[in-house]
């Protein structure tokens, strides 16, 4: 992928929020249906932002290990432009979502060590974009969206058969030094951006697709 570095910010809870996305030119919103999350928002409350998304913003919903009755449920009502996918769905499972509901998918894959690696390959060829993250801890109640980072030099210079977004741990401060050194062209953000769990801070997502969308010039 050539071009700008793309920045995706995830996990809005409050229509008011795409104002600062738009105003920041970020690429991607994302929204989070994963019940357990300190992000999650209702059919309702995501309509109310994805519909206030400007064209051209890319609206992705977040699923963790869904089933298609909340797939139902929410693209009913919320106009999306892609599916994430944050649990263990098989490529069996990404084909049948892809067929069933004719949107492009983003599949997370957690990185914490060479072992992961393989993974990646796999996923490469039946996902339309790969979001790198770091794996979360044993235990976690959350699969993403921990504020956690992995060592990045783990995937420095590769590239996989679909385009690929980096994840994990990411601010204002380090999303420059992330990018430089892997070759990311596509970052996704949200403790990152936030002033407490869920609540998005204009200014901080300002800063953020300011220092990513300038790493490389």
């Amino acid at each position: 992928m050539t071009g700008p570095v793309r920045v995706k910010i995830c996990g809005l809870t409050r229509p008011a929020d795409i104002a600062a996305v738009v105003a920041a030119q970020a690429a991607y919103v994302g929204l989070n249906f994963f019940p357990r999350s300190p992000r999650h928002v209702i059919p309702q409350v995501a309509r109310e932002i994805a519909l206030a998304a400007p064209p051209g913003l890319g609206r992705v919903g977040l699923f963790v290990d869904a089933d298609n009755a909340l797939y139902d449920s929410v693209l009913d009502e919320v106009p999306l432009d892609f599916l994430q996918l944050h649990g263990a769905e098989s490529p069996e499972r990404m084909a049948d979502l892809r067929a069933r509901y004719g949107l492009p998918l983003i599949k997370v894959v957690g990185i914490s060590d060479a072992d992961d690696l393989p993974v990646l390959v796999e996923f490469g060829r039946v996902a339309d974009i790969l979001l790198v993250d770091a794996k979360p801890p044993r235990g976690a109640v959350l699969p993403g969206g921990n504020g956690l980072a992995f060592d990045w030099r783990l995937i420095a210079g590769r590239r996989w058969l679909c385009p690929w977004m980096l994840a994990g741990g990411l601010t204002a401060e380090n999303v420059a030094q992330a990018i430089r050194m892997t070759g990311a062209r596509q970052v996704d953000v949200s403790s990152g951006v936030e002033s407490a769990p869920g609540v998005k801070d204009a200014a901080r997502i300002a800063e953020f697709v300011r220092a990513a969308t300038g790493a490389l010039a």
